[in-house]
């Protein structure tokens, strides 16, 4: 990739002439909070100061801001620096990837990209620092990659040697320890017209508990628990599933069980990974889509290509408000691209190729994983006969709460259909809940039948 930094290539030359081993030695891992940000980063701008250096973040939210608010914009002054559109965008190619760039030939009428000023405003908890500093020289893959040990509460490997680190990295970004949200999903047709579909969910993460500790999260084999259930449309209310995900995938793969409202049943859902359909998705996402990559990456080669600037979606706070409605967002061939806000940041190239003698309808993926988060913001995907099949876009923001960087809406654009389907539209519902009174118990098999009955 000619684009990749000529810096970048050589941390990456010289982090592939380490040992397997995914720990680095304490003097590599004292960089982290001086040249290196606590999470991996480079601290420093870039070399014409459009990507600014890193100062920590967001630590205060706006004035007037209480938990439980939809998140209010902290530039509100900011403005357009410049538009990317389908008639200059070969200006701008070594800052897009090459699904972002198909977007421009698809939709030349329509599409663009608003480029605002750089906000480095991602920032977590010192604990989360703490923990992610010393995973840096403890934490291992193991079972090829498929299993992480010796990790806990941060990024295991927040200075990579190779590309399932990199993923691991995103898998396991801080989200907080248990969360409920409300929102749901829309694909609308070519025409732009759509049915919302509703979800109520929620996650305990025990990785990210704070003062969790590796050898119980081993012993336990539990990285996270989901359960999401659709409210609306009254056709499919009631319909649920429940997912255990586990650190060691080779020693217990994921657990998954779903219950259908006609059967008023609950049956375990084996298939509930790599490229089965995702919910209600009219074919447009898999299942290892969701959260831009989630679940065993056994069935790809991963390689660390190193970092280049890509423009992404980035404090999209307006994308994020509850004073915009879905109707607004939802557009026929992708969603409103005035409310979109684009920076041009750093990010991390890992490019995943399908192992000979398994199977996916991906042959080949790339990831462009955000330095100063580790959320994967654009994932160019490619079907088997080499063509850019899909691309998928997070529009992250700061979670003031916690505080944590996550996207507030994905949505995956499928370029053989023409359609798109948007992820965490929640502007019209009640603000995620990172302080819920989960109990384990919620998230069994029997709870699964006792809420799909309700």
């Amino acid at each position: 990739m000619k684009n990749i930094t000529a810096i970048s290539l050589a941390i990456t030359m010289a982090l592939s002439s380490v040992s397997a081993s995914a720990k680095v030695a304490p003097e590599e891992a004292a960089k982290l909070g001086k040249e290196l940000t606590p999470m991996g980063a480079e601290a420093a701008a870039n070399a014409d100061g459009s990507i600014p250096a890193w100062t920590g973040g967001i630590t205060t939210p706006p004035a007037g801001y209480k938990s439980g608010d939809h998140h209010p914009d902290p530039y509100p002054e900011d403005k357009i620096q410049y538009t990317v559109t389908a008639a200059n965008y070969e200006q701008y190619k070594d800052l897009l990837s090459l699904g972002q760039q198909k977007l421009f030939q698809t939709y030349p009428e329509t599409f663009k990209m608003n480029v605002y000023q750089t906000r480095r405003s991602a920032s977590y908890p010192q604990h989360v620092y703490d923990e992610t500093k010393a995973n840096a020289t403890r934490s291992e893959l193991i079972r090829e990659g498929n299993g992480i040990k010796a990790a806990q509460v941060g990024v295991p490997f927040p200075i990579p040697q190779n590309g399932l680190e990199a993923i691991w990295n995103h898998s396991l970004r801080y989200r907080g320890e248990s969360i409920v949200r409300q929102g749901g999903q829309a694909a609308p047709t070519a025409s732009g017209s759509f049915t919302y579909i509703g979800f109520d969910e929620g996650l305990i993460i025990p990785y990210g508990v704070k003062g969790a500790k590796s050898e119980d999260l081993e012993k336990s084999n539990i990285l996270f628990k989901f359960k999401q259930q659709v409210s609306e449309p009254a056709r499919l209310a009631g319909t649920a599933l429940l997912v255990h995900e586990t650190m060691d995938q080779v020693k217990t793969p994921r657990q998954a069980w779903t219950y259908n409202t006609g059967q008023r049943r609950v049956r375990r859902a084996p298939n509930v990974a790599y490229d089965a359909p995702g919910t209600a998705s009219d074919g447009l996402r898999t299942t290892d889509d969701f959260d831009m990559f989630n679940g065993a990456p056994d069935r790809y080669t991963w390689e660390l290509k190193g970092k280049q600037e890509l423009l992404i979606p980035y404090n999209d706070y307006r994308l994020h408000s509850d004073k915009v409605k879905y109707d607004e967002i939802l557009k026929a061939g992708h969603i409103n691209p005035d409310l979109v806000r684009y920076e041009k940041h750093r990010v991390w190239v890992v490019e995943a190729k399908l192992k000979e003698g398994t199977s996916h309808v991906y042959k080949k993926r790339t990831f462009y994983i955000d330095e100063d988060s580790w959320q994967v913001s654009i994932a160019d995907m490619y079907d088997n006969r080499d063509e850019l099949y899909r691309v998928a876009v997070a529009h992250g923001l700061n979670y003031y709460e916690l505080p944590a960087q996550w996207s507030t809406l994905e949505v995956y654009h499928d370029f053989q259909s023409r359609r798109y389907i948007a992820i965490g539209l929640d502007n019209e519902h009640n603000m995620y809940d990172f302080a819920p009174k989960h109990r384990d118990r919620d998230f069994t098999s029997s709870a699964l039948r006792r809420s799909g009955r309700r």
